[in-house]
Parts: structure tokens; C-alpha cells; sequence
């Protein structure tokens, strides 16, 4: 008689243990319900605003880049002749008081070129000779010299002669102006959505820029090529320089209270 009271009182302690439990869990199921209807995440308590903003100066510095080229039945006489060209072109620029590293080669090939096949009739391709070419660019530092170059490139009749392309040879700071605009701009409109929603603005949680490259004003940071009668009679073009825009583009998101 004793062990089966005994026994009862186990099974009863068991039950009372395994409601116990129940109802705990039960509590902590309903703490964490509440919990994620008063949610403290940043992300999903947050407004997000854009700004923009833009900043001008002139440029000071034109790029120009040419191309000399030069045909011959073998490559070493093609070399050769397109190296006394360009030779001449950096002598003129020398005299221009173009510096040295303000020069630089942007390429430089050796090509076969093919006798042609008339329509029709059995043909095996044959070398007819060799094209050699070499481009250069040119950082123009003083911008009103750049229509001297152009001409002084033109009356040596080299090829394919481009630009200027009128830059800034450090943009970061007209950049950093145009992006302090971008960013003053975000963060009134933060404050005007702040006040009409009747909440207040918190930590930035998010920051993104979107930097747009420069747009020229007027006749500036444009390429022109050179026609042929200009390369024959080394004419220096007007070039105006205009100016060079820059824009910024900001995303931030603040936490809102």
C-alpha cells in the first residue's frame, strides 16, 4: 500500500513539474511576440533622404593625345620613320616648354598589312608590308597653350591628333565642395520629414555617394580631332575652356526616434 502511494505522489510531482514548464514556456512565447511588435531594429525604424549638389571651377589642364603613323615593306624602316616623326612632335613640344613627364606613350604597334585578293580568283594572303604606329598623350598645364600644340602637331603632319580634353588635374576639392552641398541638402530634408512626422532624428545608420563624373559649361572639357587641311597647314584653333561641373549624389538614412 505504501509504494503505490508512493508512486502517485511521483506521478503527481511529475505533472506538476511538466505544467510548470508549460506554463513557462508559454510566458517567454508571449514575452517574445511583444518584443517583436515594439521592435528597437535601426533598419526598420529609419528615413531615408537624398541629396544632390554640384560645384564649378575652371580647368587647368588640357589633354591632348596624337598618333603617328607610317607604312614601309619591312618593319625596321617603318620603325624608323615613325620614330623621326614623333621625335620632331616632342622636339616642338619641347620648345613649347612641355615637361617631360607631362608625356607619356599610350601604346605602340607593330601590324602586318596583306595584299589584297581580287574576287573570284584562287588567293594565298602575302605580307605587302608593315604599319607601325605610336600614340602619345600631352597634359597641357598652361590651358591657353593648348591651341600653340595643336598647331605645332598639325604643321608636322601627324595623324589622328585629338582634343584637348580641358580637366582639373585635382578635382578632390571641388569634388568634397560639391558633395558638402549634397550632404547639407540631405539633412534638411531628414529634418523637414522629421518635423512632419512628428518623430526625431537619430544616428546616421546608413551613408551611400554616387559621384557623377564632370560636365563641361560651354565649350569646355570637349574633344576635337583634326581635319586634313588643318594638319597641312598647322593652324592653332580658339579654344575657350569653359568650365567643368561636378555633381554629387548622397543617400543617408537616419534612425528616428
Amino acid at each position: 500500500m505504501q509504494e503505490i502511494m508512493n508512486n502517485k505522489l511521483t506521478r503527481y510531482g511529475l505533472v506538476a513539474v511538466l505544467v510548470l514548464l508549460a506554463l513557462f514556456l508559454l510566458v517567454k512565447t508571449i514575452d517574445m511576440f511583444d518584443e517583436l511588435g515594439r521592435s528597437n531594429s535601426p533598419m526598420m525604424n529609419t528615413i531615408t533622404v537624398q541629396g544632390e549638389g554640384s560645384a564649378a571651377a575652371v580647368p587647368d589642364v588640357a589633354r591632348i593625345t596624337y598618333t603617328v603613323t607610317e607604312r614601309s615593306a619591312n618593319v625596321a624602316d617603318a620603325q624608323e620613320a615613325a620614330t623621326a616623326k614623333n621625335d620632331a612632335a616632342l622636339e616642338a613640344l619641347s620648345e613649347l616648354e612641355i615637361d617631360e613627364d607631362d608625356i607619356r606613350t599610350l601604346s605602340y604597334n607593330v601590324s602586318p598589312e596583306y595584299r589584297s585578293c581580287v574576287m573570284g580568283r584562287p588567293c594565298t594572303p602575302t605580307i605587302s608590308g608593315y604599319l607601325v604606329s605610336q600614340t602619345v598623350e600631352v597634359k597641357v598645364r598652361a590651358t591657353d597653350m593648348a591651341s600653340e600644340v595643336l598647331g605645332a602637331l598639325g604643321g608636322l603632319g601627324v595623324q589622328n591628333i585629338s582634343g584637348p580634353e580641358f580637366t582639373l588635374d585635382n578635382p578632390e576639392d571641388v569634388k568634397a565642395e560639391a558633395r558638402a552641398e549634397a550632404i547639407e541638402k540631405a539633412r534638411a530634408e531628414a529634418k523637414r520629414l522629421a518635423d512632419q512626422l512628428g518623430v526625431r532624428l537619430g544616428k546616421v545608420v546608413s551613408y551611400y555617394d554616387n559621384n557623377v563624373p564632370p560636365m563641361p559649361y560651354g565649350y569646355g572639357g570637349g574633344m576635337m580631332e583634326m581635319d586634313a587641311s588643318m594638319k597641312a597647314m598647322g593652324a592653332a584653333p580658339t579654344l575657350p575652356v569653359g568650365q567643368n561641373e561636378y555633381t554629387a549624389n548622397v543617400s543617408i538614412t537616419y534612425e528616428i526616434k
